[in-house]
Order: C-alpha cells, then structure tokens, then sequence
C-alpha cells in the first residue's frame, strides 16, 4: 500500500513538472496558436486549449488500463496523474478563472499566492514575456502579504 502511495505521489509531482515544461517550451512555443485561447477571452465552456487536457487525461487512462492487471507501478502513476488532473480543474478552472461558478477566488491565505502567480503569468497574454508557468509550484514571491 505504502508503494501505491509512494508512485501516486510521483505521478502527481512529476505531472506538475512536465506540465510546467511543456507550459513554458511548447504551449508558449509551437503550440501558442493552440495555448493562446486560454489567454483570450473565449466564448462557451471550451477553449482550443483544453485539447491538452484531453491528451494528458488520455495518458493516465491508458497508464491505468496497462497497469490494471498487476495494479503495478503504472496504474498508480496514471491515478497520480488523474488527481493531478482533478485538482488542476477544481483550482484553475474553477477557482482562478472562474469557468465553472461554484467557489470564490481566495482573497487572502496561502491559496492567494498561486491565484497571484497565475495571474502575474496572465498579465501578459502574449506568446513571450510571461512569468509563473505551474499551477502549484510557484515562486514564494507570490506568498508574500503585500504583494498584489
């Protein structure tokens, strides 16, 4: 059981790693013209944007269903990337950007500083220039009490 734990954990850590490289080298990079309708106002409940969401659901599915039999290291990889994934949608989708109106934005705490780090990362919506690209490692700038 500890084990399980151990590679949902690293699922969820490495999810957050890969996604601040691809943010940064790929989505503001080859594939702004796909990454940039998060950066815009979008209408309707999908942006373009959320194809990498697709994908990245795509490869925890098939890390669990390759991994079923054995309930080996895989499946709870692909698990570490779905809770990764559901705590990606609950904080930056309903809670930062407000996509799904079901909670507020935190107006002080220590959730305030990665809403300030997204949107210092949204204060530029263009392809180069912008700051912050992971959702749950920031930099601790964003945590201090004065900073807006």
């Amino acid at each position: 059981m500890l084990e399980a734990v151990m590679f949902v954990v690293i699922g969820f850590v490495l999810m957050e790693l890969a996604g601040w490289a691809i943010h940064k080298f790929l989505m503001h990079g080859i594939f702004w013209n796909i990454h940039k309708t998060h950066h815009t106002a979008t209408k309707g409940p999908f942006e373009k944007n959320d194809v990498f969401s697709t994908l990245f659901g795509g490869i925890a599915i098939a890390l669990m269903i390759v991994g079923y039999g054995e309930l080996d290291y895989r499946f709870w990889l692909g698990v570490g990337i779905s809770v990764y994934g559901m705590c990606y949608f609950f904080f930056h989708d309903v809670i930062i950007h407000r996509r799904v109106k079901w909670l507020k934005r935190p107006e002080n705490g220590f959730w305030r500083g990665f809403v300030r780090a997204h949107q210092a990362h949204h204060a530029n919506n263009k392809k180069k220039g912008s700051e912050a690209y992971g959702l749950f490692f920031v930099p601790f700038k964003y945590f201090k009490a004065g900073r807006k």
